[in-house]
């Protein structure tokens, strides 16, 4: 089964471990359906505005703001598809202790993908915020873009630092490097290739960890942030030759965008 990475499952705290874990919900408090839990180990703190999209949600997971008012996270982090106002959302608050900075805005809708299952691929969801941050929106990989899948990463959250520790204030960054598909395949049994890439390195020592589920991996593309993938499930967190696993944004990023209305809200 795959250890998602919401907090609970797991968390974000960038340590020389980063590993996939996914934290507590509070839409029912639901358990991840698919596997591991990711938060970031074997990382460094993140300055305050160096990622101003990334986004806590309270139920224990992260995000990042995509549109004028949607956050994308992972499926698992939430219960289903509907009117919901109950997750509150903290954007461009590097620490969350700092209320001086950032804003803190409520949910009005989820959006859950139709396709996540059990088997917990699809591992994506859109949460409507009931207004827009002051912030630009993180790009998202093109459909069929698979060129972004090469060379290093950054993953970040406010998970654990390590397995099994709890989640972090600090928001933690750190780097990992492009795992092969049959590379990743020698590890997990279960992988989807055709909907997740994996991240890491064989020695273990970074990787996201439990309350880092949902939190975005990125590229910087010519200087521009680019979201590759989604922080799904992972074994344990850091663990040598088990590479965090992520949703691969390329492989369903129109169907994304077919749920974003021009004005930046979920399309019901």
């Amino acid at each position: 089964m795959k250890a998602a990475r919401r907090w609970g499952a797991a968390s974000v705290g960038v340590l020389v471990a980063l590993s996939v874990g996914l934290l507590g919900q509070t839409q029912a408090a639901a358990a991840p359906v698919g596997g591991p839990s990711p938060s970031v180990v074997g990382g460094t703190n993140a300055a305050q505005g160096e990622f101003p999209w990334m986004t806590r949600l309270s139920m224990g997971c992260g995000g990042a703001v995509i549109a004028q008012r949607v956050v994308l996270t992972a499926a698992h982090c939430v219960r289903r598809t509907g009117s919901y106002t109950g997750y509150t959302a903290t954007i461009n608050r590097a620490n969350l202790t700092n209320t001086s900075v950032g804003q803190s805005i409520g949910s009005t809708y989820v959006y859950r993908s139709p396709q996540y299952s059990s088997t917990g691929t699809y591992d994506w969801a859109l949460v409507e915020l009931a207004s827009a941050p002051s912030v630009a929106p993180l790009s998202i990989a093109n459909q069929g873009e698979t060129s972004l899948n090469s060379g290093t990463f950054t993953v970040m959250g406010w998970g654990a630092t390590y397995e099994g520790g709890p989640q972090t204030n600090a928001l933690k960054k750190a780097s990992v490097p492009f795992v092969s598909d049959s590379v990743c395949a020698q590890s997990y049994r279960e992988l989807a290739p055709a909907t997740e890439i994996c991240a890491g390195y064989t020695s273990g020592g970074v990787d996201t960890c439990q309350g880092d589920s949902g939190g975005p991996m990125v590229k910087n593309v010519n200087g521009v942030w680019r979201s590759v993938g989604i922080v799904s499930y992972g074994n344990g967190c850091a663990r040598p030759n088990y590479p965090g696993v992520y949703s691969e944004i390329q492989a369903f990023s129109n169907a994304i965008r077919a749920k974003i209305s021009a004005s930046g809200t979920i399309i019901r």
